[in-house]
């Protein structure tokens, strides 16, 4: 018999995302599941890129990334959000999915404890779990996804390493509130605990709300580590540029594990992200208004054929409530019957919830950075499917 392979990611079957998508194709349905935009990003960042490939350099860049983009990089924090920070506390990845993987690398001993707050991003856990750590869940209720503070601090311990906060939230569309984020930084500070802070749809809110960084709050510079993704602020997904900023400290620590996961990032693509971080103002607070109208779209649908919409101040994602539908089954069952017989695919919230936890089963999530005529198109086959059920 071989030998058993790594007992954390052998526990993992196919994901319910890629099952949705394998789902809509087969029945070649709108996939309004995965959150990817179907527009590319800024052309003047697209020829950056095609430009630098051919002037070069194309060898191996520093690890810690390009000087260029790590200026960038700081003085979009200090332009946007009032941080004063050097670029050499700032570590360019490859996507923020590593910037994760590197940060709970490079902080996390087996044994510490890990808060995670759900609903959450999938590779959460298993990141905390394959670094020995143990990972404890709080849950956030809807509709309004409001932090309940008793049951926070009853997460910590003295074994506690790190909180992971993921503002604006996916899936739940939720930006904490500065309130909410003074609380949680006084936790941090009673129980001397790291946060590693997955912002890296800072820049994609609605309604006049604001994102805050943790870090900008009273002694949390010293305390925090900031990812954003430079795949959600430019619509560059595939480009897989992220990156880390934090007190050097913890820089220099996550750096270490940095070098040993993909060492570097590719040097074209950095330095277009350098250029698309110096555009006006106008870009970004275009981006967050294109968005919102999206939104304002897809839930006027959702409105119209009777599923309660559940409120969403920033991401790309909006939540239904099937069970004002009088839907019967539960989340998963919905996605499936709409993929099937209105063709729109979308993703059940149970998904993002622990094992052993009790998620609610009648959420379902659904992305709006679609091109107009996709959603369009997808809100007339849901009116169509809603007609007939």
């Amino acid at each position: 018999m071989p030998k058993p392979v790594n007992r954390i990611y052998s526990s993992y079957g196919t994901t319910i995302f890629t099952t949705m998508s394998m789902l809509a194709l087969e029945h070649d349905a709108i996939n309004l599941g995965q959150g990817f935009p179907d527009r590319d990003g800024p052309l003047q960042v697209r020829e950056a890129a095609a430009r630098y490939v051919v002037e070069g350099p194309n060898q191996y860049p520093p690890s810690g990334g390009m000087p260029a983009l790590r200026r960038a990089v700081a003085d979009n924090n200090r332009r946007f959000w009032g941080l004063e920070v050097e670029s050499s506390q700032i570590i360019v990845t490859s996507g923020a999915t590593e910037a994760l993987a590197a940060c709970l690398m490079g902080l996390l001993n087996p044994g510490d404890e890990a808060i995670i707050i759900e609903p959450f991003y999938d590779c959460y856990l298993p990141m905390i779990e394959q670094a020995g750590a143990v990972a404890k869940v709080v849950a956030l209720r809807p509709p309004h996804w409001s932090v309940p503070m008793e049951a926070l601090e009853a997460a910590f311990s003295d074994r506690t390493k790190l909180l992971i906060l993921n503002n604006p939230m996916n899936p739940t569309g939720k930006v904490f509130t500065r309130e909410e984020l003074s609380d949680i930084a006084a936790l941090l500070v009673k129980y001397d605990t790291y946060a590693v802070c997955d912002e890296v749809y800072e820049h994609l809110t609605f309604d006049h709300w604001r994102h805050v960084p943790l870090m900008s709050l009273d002694g949390m510079a010293e305390r925090s580590l900031r990812i954003g993704s430079a795949g959600k602020t430019f619509s560059l997904t595939g480009w897989k540029v992220g990156y880390i900023t934090g007190p050097q400290g913890l820089i220099d620590q996550v750096a270490k594990a940095h070098q040993f996961l993909t060492f570097t990032t590719p040097p074209a693509l950095q330095l277009a992200v350098a250029d698309g971080l110096g555009m006006d103002d106008s870009y970004f607070n275009g981006l967050a208004a294109d968005l919102e109208s999206k939104r304002d779209f897809l839930r006027a649908t959702f409105a119209g054929i009777g599923l309660e919409v559940l409120p969403c101040h920033g991401t790309y994602f909006l939540t239904v409530d099937v069970a004002s539908f009088g839907f019967n089954g539960d989340d998963v069952a919905f996605c499936r019957q709409i993929t099937k017989e209105a063709r729109v695919a979308a993703v059940p919230n149970s998904a993002f919830y622990h094992p052993a936890s009790e998620p609610p089963h009648n959420l379902v999530r659904f992305c709006f950075c679609k091109e107009p005529d996709v959603l369009a198109e997808a809100a007339k086959r849901l009116q169509s499917w809603a007609g007939r059920s």
